[in-house]
Order: structure tokens, then C-alpha cells, then sequence
């Protein structure tokens, strides 16, 4: 088994972080990590004809900017030169993860068009994007509220991930910002993941909730949404923490890093479920506290990870936030948030 390590509060020791962790794609599955289909993918333009505040918002952000800043990233072509890889935006491992992938032509080669985006989180829109963005075949002024929901409706059922649909949209977030991938990390030398936690980067940087509002102002999620926030993704840093786990081969940077991650946030489990007495949170908390932290326990930490992951989901099915306030100890501060919040105008 491997040596526990020490908590430090909600650092991760010895996890050398440089600007390459920021710049980390949205990967919308378990692990292994694999990028958006291509072949769905419309590309930020299409998105842009509408969400004009969002999109000027997502500009100011790494996201965007690691299209063009990646590449030129000293510690980003030294991991590709260990891996092999002769050019960031041009080889699959590195598309997967930091670059926005569109088939330009069917059955044509995928071309990195852009970097963490929209579609990122959302996911690929071509099955959903007309009927999303249509208003009914109507303007939106005379749209009636009844079929504004049904389109919404539609557009969820042909794949679309909405903000309330917390879940999915915080797996797309750590199913980035954890790296599954073994060799990246002990060949590479990639980091094993950032630490990061769901509210504190939600809303920082990348924070564009202006649309309900035409672009008045960029608001922040309220308490009762961040409750939720915070809780769901302390679930799923655990469930891919475990993931990624168990699919380690050596007792390497990367197996020791995922298991420290692992004992935090089951501890972060463990203080959740006690403050809110939430049977999913109990659930979740007592089924990743019988892991076994050692190599070889493929079955069994998938196992644990396919738990944490049902119990989390019916959380968040359950819960708009209102009944949570035990959690509002644990939110991070507004002065803790990452990076400079786009105020419209600006």
C-alpha cells in the first residue's frame, strides 16, 4: 500500500504547477482522457452570432489564449519532446487535451480550430445547435415561455449540457484538470493534474453568466448554486481521482499524486456529509472510504469511483442548493477566485 500522505489544508504537495496546468482542454468522459468528437464540433463562431458577451468574455481567459500560447510554452514543447511528439498543435495527444478539434470536410482531417471552448463544456453542438438557438421559428420577443422550454428541452435531449445540469458539466471540468494519462505524466513530465476546485475557477476568469441579463452585468452564481457547486465537485475530484488510479502501472509521480488527491478529498467527503447529514453525501463518503490506495486494485478503485459517481449524480438530481447551507463554510472566498471576472464593457 502506498504511504499516506500528510494533509496541508488544500495544497497538494509536491506538485510542480507552471502556466501549462491552466491550459488544460475539457475532456467529456471518464478515462482514458478523449477529446470531443470532431465531427460535431461547429466551432466558438457559431456560438458567437448569439452570445456575443459570453464570447467576448471567453477572449480574455487562458482558455482562449492557449490556441496560439501553447505552443510557444517552453514547458509545454520540453513534455512533447519527452513524449516524442514533434509539434503541440499538430499531435494527437496534445489535441486531445489543450486544443478544440473540427473536421472541416467529411472524412477529412480533424484541424485544431481553437482552444478551450464553448463546446468544451456544452459539448459539440451540431446535433443541437440549430435547435437550441431557433427560438421556435420565432423571434425571441414572441417566443412564448412554453416553447422556450420545450426547445430547451430538445436541445438537452440531442446533447446539450446546461449550467443546471451540474454533473456532467463539472465532469467536463475535472475530466480536464485531473490528467489520466500515466506516461504523460512520469515520461513527460506533465503535471498530474491542477488544483483545482470547481468554484473558486467557475467563478474567476472564465465566469460569462451575462446572458439572462443582455449583457448588463456578469453576475455570479448565487449561494444556493454554489453550494451545489462546491459539494459535486469535491464528488467528482474523488470519483476521477480513483479513476485515474486505477489505471496506474508503477508507483510513479502519477499514482502517488492521484492517491494524494484522493485522501483530500475524501476528507473534504468525509466534512461534507457530517455538516449536511445528506444521505448520497453519507453514501459517497463511506463507499471511497474503503479504498484501498495500492496498484493492482483496478477492479476494486473503479469500483469505488462507479459508487461516488451514483451517489453524486443522485445529489445533485435531488438538490437546487436551498437546503445546503452547512456548506457555506467550506465555499471559497470571492477574493479566492482565479483570475480577473470580465466586467461587460471592459
Amino acid at each position: 500500500m502506498m504511504k499516506q500522505p500528510q494533509h496541508h489544508g488544500t495544497r497538494f504537495a509536491g506538485v510542480g504547477l507552471s502556466l501549462v496546468l491552466t491550459l488544460l482542454l475539457m475532456l467529456p468522459s471518464d478515462a482514458p482522457a478523449r477529446a470531443p468528437d470532431p465531427k460535431k464540433v461547429v466551432g466558438p463562431t457559431e456560438c458567437a452570432e448569439c452570445h456575443k458577451d459570453e464570447t467576448e468574455a471567453w477572449k480574455k481567459t487562458r482558455h482562449y489564449k492557449t490556441f496560439k500560447e501553447l505552443p510557444r510554452n517552453k514547458k509545454a514543447r520540453e513534455i512533447g519532446k519527452a513524449m516524442g511528439l514533434r509539434r503541440v498543435r499538430s499531435e494527437g495527444l496534445c489535441l486531445t487535451c489543450h486544443f478544440s478539434s473540427k473536421e472541416e470536410e467529411e472524412g477529412g482531417k480533424p484541424k485544431p480550430i481553437a482552444g478551450i471552448t464553448c463546446e468544451s463544456c456544452h459539448s459539440p453542438a451540431k446535433d443541437w445547435i440549430n435547435r437550441h438557438s431557433e427560438y421556435s421559428g420565432k423571434k425571441k420577443e414572441t417566443e412564448t415561455p412554453a416553447e422556450a422550454k420545450q426547445r430547451m428541452l430538445d436541445a438537452e435531449a440531442a446533447g446539450m449540457i446546461r449550467p443546471k445540469m451540474t454533473y456532467a458539466l463539472t465532469k467536463n471540468c475535472y475530466d480536464c484538470h485531473i490528467v489520466p494519462e500515466e506516461k504523460l505524466v512520469n515520461q513527460g513530465g506533465h503535471p498530474a493534474g491542477s488544483p483545482f476546485e470547481l468554484v473558486r475557477w467557475s467563478q474567476g476568469e472564465i465566469r460569462h453568466n451575462t446572458w439572462h441579463n443582455s449583457g448588463a452585468e456578469n453576475r455570479p452564481l448565487s449561494q444556493e448554486r454554489l453550494r451545489l457547486f462546491y459539494a459535486v465537485g469535491v464528488a467528482v475530484e474523488l470519483e476521477n481521482s480513483l479513476r485515474a488510479l486505477s489505471t496506474a502501472t508503477e508507483k510513479g509521480r502519477f499514482a502517488v499524486t492521484m492517491a494524494k488527491r484522493i485522501q483530500i478529498a475524501r476528507l473534504r467527503a468525509r466534512r461534507l456529509a457530517r455538516a449536511t447529514k445528506d444521505p448520497d453525501l453519507i453514501a459517497l463518503a463511506r463507499a471511497a472510504s474503503g479504498a484501498r490506495l495500492s496498484l493492482g486494485e483496478v477492479k476494486s478503485l473503479a469500483g469505488v469511483a462507479d459508487l461516488v459517481a451514483k451517489a453524486a449524480k443522485a445529489f445533485a438530481e435531488k438538490h437546487d442548493g436551498s437546503k445546503l447551507a452547512a456548506i457555506d463554510r467550506f465555499l471559497p472566498k470571492s477574493d479566492e477566485h482565479k483570475g480577473d471576472t470580465r466586467i461587460p464593457g471592459s
